[in-house]
């Protein structure tokens, strides 16, 4: 079965409300049909990363409660949730199963294991692209007093999977089978591009291994009825490729395409990737991570990302940087901005639903964050007692928090928006970008007799829709 052509919105199981059965109550009183599907983040047992350290896949952490809670959702929702295909918890039956018996272990090869490569020069070091302050390796001590070196990317506690065994494979179909009874339509594969590990290269994204990791993906996905949506950021070339190849690409460069026009009036680089972004794609303004930067290298000039980072970094937390295995401490070029998309616009309501609107028009299906969903601002006390900067943008919100922000009357405007884009017939059909100057985007859609038009003014932060109504036989009009 295909997925609906709607909004989906991306949420934690516990942050709107406390667990699986609050998140159901949201949707079920305040969200409703705007929505046809729901990516809910991880809800697996994990011991690091904001559940980004799995146990395995086959549980619910019981805090967020039980399997039921998620198939009462994916009854009624499109259901998407994350495979960590990259790695492992440290506190998995089968790493401590490593742990205790070593290469004797049934799991032995699912793990990376660093001593066998040979050795390691500076040079190679240098290469390896990383996600912490320190080289991507752990050393272990097995239960005889033997040690050895094990890679992990991310955290100490996330131990990477290795995918020149059969035994990995084996264990992700596993996964997929699993979790696929349970309703999910769309796996995103969460961290995908670290999961190619050959020295001498960056060991990130490395052609053409990672595409025969991601066309696995693909294959089996779809032999148990459902879609990929491979999760990377790096230059948005990876996202044709993806694309091309039968998969969902994320539309990242979108964010910072979408500041930029708005904060400088200008749409000409945004029309510019209109017309060839990939129609199958995932479309996002926010997610549970940074406004990312590295997508839109190449589509903004690099004067125009500078003074975007600039801008938004006056009302965001420190960046996040990339680094460098060989020296942990360099400062490279900027990675993500930690901010809510809401604050990135100096909380504009106008602004926002104008983003919004252009959004939900882009060629793909929209996913609204649920911080965005109920335009969240930056939550600094959150970043500061965790020590995270991407928790700025993960508020847990109470019922009540929730019961109250959607009366704002921006929230009220973005649920119909919502509304229209995921039931207006047109959407089924074909994109029209049509001419404007610069300082407004024109965009169109157009299904046998339905059609619509949404015209944007940037300088005034105005929106309108106008379209058919072909049963009442006549044109009508929706201010955003």
């Amino acid at each position: 079965m295909s997925l609906r052509n709607a909004v989906q919105l991306i949420c934690y199981p516990n942050r709107m409300g406390n667990d699986l059965s609050d998140l159901y109550q949201v949707l079920d009183q305040h969200v409703g049909d705007a929505i046809g599907g729901v990516h809910i983040l991880p809800l697996y047992p994990s011991n690091a990363d904001s559940g980004f350290s799995p146990l395995t896949h086959t549980e619910v952490d019981p805090a967020f409660g039980s399997w039921a809670d998620v198939e009462r959702i994916s009854a009624r929702y499109d259901l998407c949730l994350d495979l960590t295909i990259n790695h492992i918890s440290d506190e998995s039956v089968e790493f401590q199963d490593f742990l205790r018996h070593g290469a004797a272990s049934v799991y032995a090869d699912l793990f990376v294991q660093v001593d066998p490569l040979g050795d390691i020069s500076p040079e190679d070091l240098a290469l390896i692209h990383i996600r912490k302050e320190k080289e991507p390796f752990r050393q272990v001590t097995f239960a005889n007093g033997e040690q050895g070196r094990v890679w992990c990317t991310f955290t100490e506690k996330q131990i990477d999977l290795d995918y020149n065994s059969a035994h990995t494979y084996q264990l992700m179909e596993r996964y997929i089978a699993f979790l696929a009874a349970r309703g999910v339509k769309l796996f995103r594969l969460d961290a995908f591009g670290y999961t190619t590990k050959r020295i001498g290269t960056s060991c990130f994204l490395v052609e053409p291994e990672v595409y025969r990791i991601l066309e696995w993906f693909r294959d089996t996905a779809q032999k148990y009825g459902a879609e990929t949506l491979p999760e990377v950021h790096d230059h948005n070339s990876y996202q044709y490729a993806i694309s091309r190849r039968s998969m969902r690409p994320y539309a990242f460069a979108l964010p910072p395409l979408l500041l930029h026009s708005l904060l400088e009036v200008s749409s000409r680089y945004l029309k510019h990737w209109l017309r060839m972004c990939p129609r199958n794609q995932i479309t996002v303004l926010d997610t549970h991570d940074g406004i990312c930067i590295p997508d839109v290298e190449g589509v903004l000039p690099d004067d125009r990302i500078k003074a975007l980072v600039e801008d938004v970094s006056q009302r965001s937390a420190d960046p996040i940087l990339r680094r460098s295995a060989a020296n942990v401490h360099s400062v490279g070029a900027i990675y993500q901005l930690t901010c809510t998309f809401y604050e990135a616009l100096l909380c504009d309501d106008d602004a926002y639903i104008v983003a919004r609107a252009i959004q939900f028009f882009c060629p793909g299906i929209p996913q609204v964050y649920y911080v965005g969903l109920l335009a969240g601002g930056n939550d600094y006390e959150l970043m500061d007692s965790t020590g995270e900067a991407r928790d700025i943008n993960r508020h847990s919100f109470s019922l009540a928090e929730v019961d109250s922000a959607m009366s704002k009357p921006v929230v009220r405007r973005l649920l119909a928006l919502m509304r229209f884009r995921s039931h207006y017939p047109a959407f089924e059909g074909r994109f029209e970008l049509n001419s404007s100057s610069d300082s407004c985007v024109v965009m169109a859609w157009r299904h046998g007799d339905h059609y619509c038009r949404l015209s944007v003014d940037l300088q005034l932060k105005q929106a309108q829709i106008d379209y058919r109504d072909v049963e009442a036989g006549c044109e009508r009009q929706l201010l955003c």
